[in-house]
């Protein structure tokens, strides 16, 4: 059995299958069966190995081009996670960067509304556009830069890309070697006086300014854990799949830190003008979709950039929805949450249909404001009844400890929005575990601090579904999907 299958083997012993109730290292596999506004978790056993992940082949590599779409592999960041014996101590740690995210995003969100848009916004202030820590960020791409490959994080609530480049005064570690601009031909450092220096306003809330002793224009984006990336503004010729983007605008990182687990950087799919979407639109036409896949032996998903709807694997017919326009918020993807049913019941709420909620690719947890997740949590325990309640984990407070089950009943969780489209969501997105033995299991959906606060749609929740961001026509789209490259 390959490295790659035991790891993503353990990876869905500890967060998408229920697992069997001995004391050793077993994982179990899942098939899901319908009942209605059911669903049914049956559990097999699977074995896992306790290794160190090498490093030669850890990151996505694949791609290709079909009929004007690129399709680019795409998989969970925790299959380069290397050993698993504290695997406790990490998913503890990644709700707790998932808070820091969110607490980031409602902070610059409230901000913005308040003080109305501001292009001098300081570097002190609140996080940009996202926070990065890689445990909130859990998709990773491959794509070329300069002539080198190079591992990105996807992140919708991003807008400029950037690499940690050669020299670096100060870089975290990474697998791949830092990306050296002298050894690309092609990459040129874009000066401070352009248009494009000036569009760092928008894509990361602070303005770029000179470098010391010279003309070249120096980004700087901070996000809400601490983390931050800082160097020079530059273009460079960057392929994805077999399409090239001439003088594409990146960030060109000299001092970064943080945890962004080993990968070159941040790929942002955000919609200011330096974002990928944006670049990439007389090419791709300001369309790219994503299948976050389960962590599974074959669980690898796909990022397309470009109209690939003769692509898509989708068993059931999209919906979509407009996203809405915030001028206050431009760069962000916003929807109009207008329900939310569990098990077909519908929760009543005064706020749907008329707030805004934020869909977000780096956010691991759906937030809702507190009212409707009371509403939620009531609906769900008055439906998953009977089984014995476990402590709460982290920001997670509605556990079970299922071990002594081999397979539970889960009622349906659906959301709506605007157009009648709906996201349905993965059996494997309900229920988060905390413990390998499934002693602590709990409901992966959180409620937000304050009713002022935006509700935000995490990964966790998009799952085995096919999204398509149109940002030509403003509009967004789900569909059910068991993602795979293939």
């Amino acid at each position: 059995m390959s490295l790659y299958l035991h790891i993503f083997l353990f990876t869905l012993l500890i967060l998408h299958a229920l697992p069997a109730t001995t004391a050793t290292a077993t994982a179990s596999a899942t098939g899901v069966h319908g009942y209605g506004d059911r669903q049914v978790l049956t559990l097999k056993k699977l074995k896992w190995t306790q290794q160190q992940t090498t490093t030669a082949n850890c990151f996505p590599q694949r791609s290709r081009t079909e009929k004007n779409a690129i399709i680019l592999e795409l998989h969970n960041r925790d299959y380069c996670s290397g050993p698993r014996s504290d695997w406790n101590q990490r998913l503890l740690k990644k709700l707790l960067s998932d808070q820091i995210r969110v607490h980031s995003l409602q902070s610059r969100i409230k901000f913005l509304l308040s003080n109305g848009f501001n292009q001098e916004l300081s570097q002190a202030q609140i996080p940009l556009k996202s926070g990065a820590k890689l445990q909130t960020l859990n998709y990773v791409v491959a794509v070329r830069l300069g002539g080198r490959n190079v591992t990105l994080i996807v992140d919708t609530g991003s807008d400029l890309t950037w690499v940690q480049c050669d020299p670096c005064g100060s870089c975290y570690n990474q697998q791949e070697p830092l990306f050296n601009p002298i050894q690309s031909p092609s990459y040129k450092p874009v000066l401070c006086k352009s248009t494009t220096c000036q569009d760092l306003a928008d894509a990361t809330g602070s303005s770029g300014v000179c470098g010391f002793n010279s003309s070249t224009c120096n980004y700087y984006v901070s996000y809400g854990d601490g983390s931050y990336t800082r160097g020079d503004l530059a273009n460079d010729n960057l392929v994805l799949g077999t399409t090239l983007v001439k003088d594409f605008v990146f960030g060109c990182g000299r001092d970064n830190d943080g945890l962004f687990g080993g990968v070159s950087g941040l790929m942002g799919l955000g919609r200011s003008a330096l974002s990928v979407v944006s670049q990439t639109y007389g090419v791709f036409e300001g369309v790219f979709s994503y299948c976050l896949p389960s962590v599974t032996d074959e669980g690898l998903g796909s990022l397309v950039l470009g109209d690939g709807t003769s692509l898509y694997k989708n068993f059931t017919p999209f919906s979509y929805t407009n996203l809405i326009s915030n001028i206050m918020m431009p760069t962000f993807y916003f929807l109009n949450l207008t329900g939310i049913s569990i098990g077909g019941v519908s929760l009543q709420d005064s706020t749907f249909g008329k707030s805004e909620m934020l869909i977000d690719s780096g956010t691991v947890i759906t937030r809702l404001k507190p009212t409707v997740y009371n509403a939620l949590k009531t609906e769900f325990l008055k439906q998953f009844s009977g089984f014995p309640k476990a402590p709460a984990f982290s920001i997670l407070d509605t556990c079970f400890n299922l071990s002594a089950y081999e397979e539970v009943e889960i009622p349906t969780m659906k959301m709506h929005f605007g157009m009648d489209a709906t996201l349905t969501v993965d059996v494997t997105g309900i229920f988060y575990f905390a413990k390998a033995d499934a002693s602590q299991v709990c409901l992966a959906i959180a409620g937000l601090s304050g009713e002022e606060e935006i509700g935000i749609i995490g990964n966790y929740q998009q799952k085995n579904t096919r999204v398509v961001y149109n940002t030509k026509a403003s509009t967004l789209g789900f569909a059910k999907e068991t993602c795979s490259l293939d």
